[in-house]
């Protein structure tokens, strides 16, 4: 009896093992097959306030990333569309990170939400799409630096969803940027990682020559951040 109940035990931890395993890959495929439609960005609560701005982020994130045009942004139905987010969502949830910052515990949220890929397919399908608009003539390609590289700003003056999608549209635009990644969302401002395609001092001429962002100190006396912008009325 003693064998025969020890080899149950074996066998029903090794079926919970493949059964857990399992579990393990489904979830895995699941996650990426999701991925794509998939928008995470910084919140400072869990408040409806925080969340609807965070879903219009996060949808951005993934218009973009799903037409592989960084102009989407500035189509009048792509930012209605980013305006109304929480009608595409289907689900999402808030993860908690501990980090440390200035040798300090800090709790920093993540809203994570799950779009309507139907949804968001038949968006950047509509009359106006771009994606499949021939590449610019080699005369008007942009000239890229030698010296890229990946610069955080912070940027004032983002005081609605309207401000916000002109934001993210004026930078993803922009002949140097390369990605940009929404770190932060406090007050009026955001806190913004831009992957350029030239130096700095470059990007921000490039960025402040446009009627939308102007930049407001070049050499902030702030840790962590390359530079301070402001959002034009």
């Amino acid at each position: 009896m003693f064998r025969i109940g020890r080899i149950f035990v074996v066998r029903s931890r090794f079926a919970g093992i493949c059964l857990c395993s399992l579990a393990l890959v489904v979830a895995s495929w699941s996650a990426v097959a999701g991925g794509l439609y998939t928008g995470q960005v910084p919140v400072a609560s869990q408040s409806d306030a925080d969340r609807t701005e965070a879903l219009r982020a996060a949808l951005g994130e993934v218009v973009v990333r799903v037409s592989g045009d960084k102009g989407v942004m500035t189509r009048p139905d792509v930012v209605k569309a980013v305006v109304d987010a929480e009608r595409y969502v289907q689900q999402f949830s808030y993860q908690q990170e501990v980090v440390t910052e200035a040798g300090q515990p800090l709790v920093r949220l993540t809203l994570v939400a799950h779009f309507d890929r139907d949804a968001v397919d038949r968006l950047l399908r509509s009359p106006g799409s771009t994606k499949d608009a021939p590449p610019p003539p080699d005369g008007q390609a942009a000239a890229v630096d030698a010296t890229p590289g990946s610069y955080r700003v912070w940027v004032a003056g983002v005081r609605s969803s309207q401000d916000y999608a002109r934001l993210i549209g004026a930078l993803s635009g922009n002949e140097f940027v390369r990605e940009v990644q929404v770190e932060l969302a406090r007050g009026d401002g955001v806190q913004v990682r831009l992957t350029s395609a030239t130096s700095l001092s470059r990007l921000l001429d490039n960025l402040s020559a446009s009627a939308v962002i102007h930049v407001a100190n070049s050499k902030p006396p702030v840790d962590g951040l390359d530079a301070l912008l402001d959002l034009q009325p």
